[in-house]
């Protein structure tokens, strides 16, 4: 069962990305279930120190996987990041921007919402 998709500000939770197609449920959202181990909540724009730190740190999201159907991320595109991985950027001096209202509320049970407004987008 999906949890409610409330972002981190209370209310709807917008689309993060659908070109690339992304959240836990591959539905454009950040939404979240409890099957959801990785928190994949956090609706964030790529940048090349972030997409370096996570390849660094042994999740490669920029190298293309066809046989996945994954195209790789570049600066720019939009995202649903898992929060300890946000969190961890944060905190090696690496975070990518956030879309708040595209945030799933689960992130604040990782992040908190003062940490993630640092990083606010539109």
């Amino acid at each position: 069962m999906m949890e409610p998709s409330i972002n981190v500000l209370g209310g709807p939770l917008e689309v993060c990305s659908k070109s690339p197609m992304t959240g836990f449920f591959r539905n454009g959202c950040c939404d979240t279930a409890a099957s959801d181990n990785g928190v994949h909540t956090v609706c964030a724009v790529m940048t090349k120190e972030f997409l370096a730190l996570s390849k660094y740190l042994g999740n490669d999201l920029s190298t293309p996987q066809p046989a996945h159907g994954f195209a790789g991320l570049k600066p720019g595109d939009q995202w649903c990041l898992c929060a300890g991985r946000f969190l961890q950027a944060h905190q090696e001096g690496a975070a990518p921007q956030v879309r708040l209202a595209a945030t799933h509320k689960r992130t604040l049970t990782v992040v908190p919402l003062d940490i993630l407004q640092l990083y606010a987008t539109s």
